[in-house]
């Protein structure tokens, strides 16, 4: 039983890990089209290919734009902290102890 709970935890930390790890990276590629970086950066290309395809994701099922503000990276952000807080500590329980 053990073995089974151990494995659950750490699938759980390493789900965390990976949230926590694009959280960042969507604030930084957020910050960084206030201020219009060269496209032709490594870094700025690997930013817009982590992310813009969620925003796009966002963009098309709750279109979100308000005085040409996009909030698509509130509504991401806001995804990643219901999976983080919620979702993931109850799968979490469930899958440990079952629906005691």
């Amino acid at each position: 039983m053990f073995v089974w709970t151990n494995l659950v935890l750490w699938i759980a930390q390493i789900l965390q890990g990976a949230l926590y790890l694009y959280f960042w990276i969507v604030i930084i590629a957020t910050l960084m089209s206030w201020i219009e970086p060269n496209p032709y950066n490594p870094v700025v290309r690997t930013l817009y290919m982590l992310t813009e395809p969620v925003f796009d994701f966002v963009r098309r099922h709750i279109p979100i734009a308000f005085g040409g503000i996009d909030f698509s990276p509130v509504i991401v952000i806001l995804a990643i902290e219901f999976l983080q807080q919620y979702l993931i500590p109850t799968l979490t329980r469930i899958l440990v102890f079952g629906f005691n």
